[in-house]
């Protein structure tokens, strides 16, 4: 019996979710390009207030903290810093690419292709993309291999994957598949599946089962691209590598 509040403004939608026990969750899910700042508070409050429950009532609060936009990640962060800090409440830190894995394990597509690893591709923009692989047991438990990694789209590493999803398909398509000649197609692609606040709930729900919810004081964003701009020094030493190769 939990009830958590999870947040996601990692991406370009707006995404709310409020998990009330056993029932079926309340979700809001819309895509905004800009103005998430003026609507994530009154979604929340909306949400309390169908559920019949204030912030006091719930467990935790689940955030989705990055990889992702730079503007929306902070945002979501301050909006649950917060919430927990006026209710006393502790916060569950939550990856954008283990809330997609999640999700996609639910999916119908993902079960009928029987597949055991997988990897979650995003665009990351800058030429680049976040990835991670992932192995799915028969219980349906989901574990990350590794850590989430920050590359060009021929570095993802898709050795022993059987399934792959994410915005980095439609992006750069074959550009993935150069390390790997034997190319995956439908129904072992989901190019459409994105990170939403149920991602979020799901594993915040099994990270607040296993104990691992944090203080508001230790909560940061997980940007992964600690550095989004090159000096032009640096611009210029990277261009004399490339043509020297």
């Amino acid at each position: 019996m939990t009830r958590i509040l999870a947040i996601d403004t990692s991406s370009a939608w707006c995404s709310v979710a409020l998990s009330l026990d056993d029932n079926e969750p309340l979700f809001r899910h819309e895509p905004i390009s800009a103005g998430a700042s003026q609507l994530l508070l009154p979604w929340i409050q909306e949400m309390l207030i169908q559920a019949e429950i204030t912030l006091q009532d719930l467990d935790a609060i689940a955030i989705g903290v990055g990889p992702g936009a730079f503007t929306g990640i902070r945002l979501g962060l301050a909006v649950a810093q917060g919430l927990a800090i006026s209710s006393q409440l502790p916060v569950l830190p939550v990856a954008s690419l283990d809330a997609i894995a999640s999700q996609l394990v639910l999916s119908s597509q993902f079960k009928s292709s029987h597949a055991s690893i997988f990897a979650v591709a995003v665009d990351a923009r800058m030429d680049e993309i976040y990835w991670a692989k992932y192995q799915t047991s028969a219980l349906g438990l989901t574990t990350r291999l590794g850590n989430i990694h920050l590359t060009k789209p021929e570095k993802l590493d898709l050795s022993g994957v059987q399934f792959i999803a994410g915005s980095a398909i439609n992006e750069y398509g074959d550009r993935l598949f150069t390390s790997d000649p034997l190319k995956l197609s439908a129904p072992f692609l989901d190019e459409k599946i994105g990170i939403s606040a149920l991602g979020v709930l799901d594993c915040g729900k099994k990270d607040l089962l296993d104990g691992k919810q944090i203080l508001i004081s230790d909560l940061e964003p997980l940007y992964v691209r600690n550095k989004v701009a090159l000096t032009t020094e640096e611009r210029s030493i990277l261009y004399k590598a490339e043509i020297t190769r």
